[in-house]
């Protein structure tokens, strides 16, 4: 770690935590966003205070994972991270950390989930088969 003046600084993270996923989330569907926004796409058990929401976007701004713009007394959020790029970001490190960093024994864990349908298979099957004939 980074030491500041005599203080050490925390390392810039490039991964959302859960409730800042959550976040970016509806962000991603809304283009951008207030917090009131964000609040009303949320399931209404979640039950979030609006200061516990402003300040969760706050944060995110500070990591730059948002951008903010004053819109008269209201500040409206906007996702600085893509979401396709963020995924692929994850994934990599999903692989990387539980699969020895071989896609294949994740795919395969994947597709030997009991619980995937015929049709996702399908899919799977057919998103291959693109993807090896357009090489």
């Amino acid at each position: 770690m980074k030491t500041v003046g005599g203080m050490r600084q925390k390392k810039k993270s490039e991964f959302l935590t859960e409730v800042e996923l959550e976040f970016m989330t509806e962000l991603w569907a809304l283009g951008e966003g207030s917090v009131r926004d964000v609040l009303a796409r949320l399931a209404p058990e979640r039950d979030l205070a609006y200061t516990s929401a402003a300040t969760i976007l706050r944060i995110m701004e500070q990591k730059e994972f948002v951008t903010s713009e004053k819109q008269g007394k209201t500040f409206v959020y906007k996702p600085i991270l893509e979401k396709d790029a963020y995924q692929a970001k994850t994934l990599r490190d999903l692989s990387d950390k539980l699969f020895d960093g071989t896609p294949a024994s994740m795919v395969a864990r994947l597709v030997d989930d009991q619980g995937i349908s015929d049709q996702a298979l399908e899919e799977i099957r057919a998103l291959l088969e693109r993807r090896l004939t357009e090489q």
